[in-house]
């Protein structure tokens, strides 16, 4: 039986703890806007709807950090602080920069659990199986937030960009501090 690379297993449980905290922030910071400056009860039903399953995602992965004794990314709080800003910002500029956003981090959140999935060995079977759990329900996330009115069209085009961008270069930095 192969096994997984203990440190790649590691950086996947730091990355994905720091990344599901980081959906719960930048869904926290939507909330923050839609309860004090735009008024769409819709959005907001939809969007609790989507923390809801983050929040069962990061817990599975703080209980992981635990258990293996993993330390978290240092970078917890500047994450925290990014991720209500993007929320909240988006949420400013419309429900379709909103779901936007929402489509965006999912689409790299793809590849990224992909990713980990295809390295990912027997000996972590039950690890392997909760990320392409988790995957699926972020997919879910992705078709709802183009269902809603995600599109880069326009401007649009370069915040999905900068989205990416900013997603994946936090993925990279969380793997390893």
């Amino acid at each position: 039986m192969k096994k997984t690379d203990p440190v790649k297993v590691e950086e996947f449980i730091r990355v994905d703890h720091a990344g599901e905290r980081g959906a719960i922030k930048i869904y926290e910071g939507q909330l923050l806007a839609l309860n004090t400056l735009i008024k769409d009860e819709n959005l907001k039903k939809i969007i609790e709807e989507m923390k809801s399953h983050e929040k069962v995602h990061f817990e599975y992965f703080e209980n992981e950090i635990r258990k293996r004794n993993i330390k978290p990314t240092k970078l917890l709080p500047l994450w925290d602080l990014i991720g209500i800003g993007l929320g909240f910002g988006s949420t400013v500029l419309g429900k379709k920069a909103a779901m936007l956003c929402t489509a965006s981090v999912e689409e790299v959140i793809d590849k990224h659990y992909l990713n980990q999935i295809n390295q990912l060995d027997s000996d972590e079977k039950d690890l392997k199986e909760k990320i392409k759990k988790f995957r699926e329900e972020e997919m879910h996330h992705k078709d709802i937030a183009y269902e809603e009115g995600a599109n880069k069209k326009g401007i649009y085009f370069f915040l999905d960009k900068a989205i990416k961008t900013g997603s994946k270069i936090a993925i990279s930095i969380s793997e390893k501090i």
